[in-house]
């Protein structure tokens, strides 16, 4: 029912403003300036002011974060919370969206993790770190592989 109410633009009172975000100012605690319908600014005592999203799904209280101030401002913050409000009322948990998201951008990735160019460079990439070796380093890396894979280990018995 609720859901439905989101929907069509009902997202409850809006009590944040751009200016108010700007000028949230760290305390010696972490603390939140609420803006309706379970949306607020998380304001650390390093500075940092993050976006989340508080809502209840299944039966559980859970909590999403929609990004980081001032790369997202309000009004990107409020579609987005209007966004998830919408698919809760479709029956989906934002949460499990979002992870179904993540994985298909980080599909791609760990497929083209190695890449080998036409002069024989080899390049590799290990969650955000590149490494690319020259070609002579990639022959003496094919060399030390080869020989390595040629020792046979002894086979022993284990008491």
């Amino acid at each position: 029912m609720w859901g439905n109410l989101e929907m069509k633009g009902v997202t409850g009172k809006a009590t944040l403003t751009a200016l108010k975000v700007g000028n949230a100012k760290p305390g010696a605690k972490p603390y939140k300036l609420f803006d309706g319908s379970g949306l607020f600014l998380l304001v650390t005592p390093s500075g940092g002011k993050w976006w989340r999203l508080k809502y209840r799904f299944a039966g559980k209280e859970k909590q999403l974060s929609l990004g980081v101030y001032p790369q997202i401002g309000l009004k990107e913050a409020r579609a987005k919370r209007n966004l998830f409000r919408a698919m809760m009322a479709d029956g989906t948990d934002p949460s499990e969206h979002v992870k179904a998201e993540r994985a298909i951008q980080a599909a791609p990735v760990a497929a083209t993790r190695f890449t080998l160019d036409s002069d024989g460079a080899l390049s590799f990439r290990l969650i955000s770190r590149r490494l690319s070796l020259t070609p002579a380093e990639t022959l003496e890396l094919r060399a030390f592989l080869d020989a390595t894979r040629a020792v046979i280990p002894k086979e022993t018995s284990c008491p």
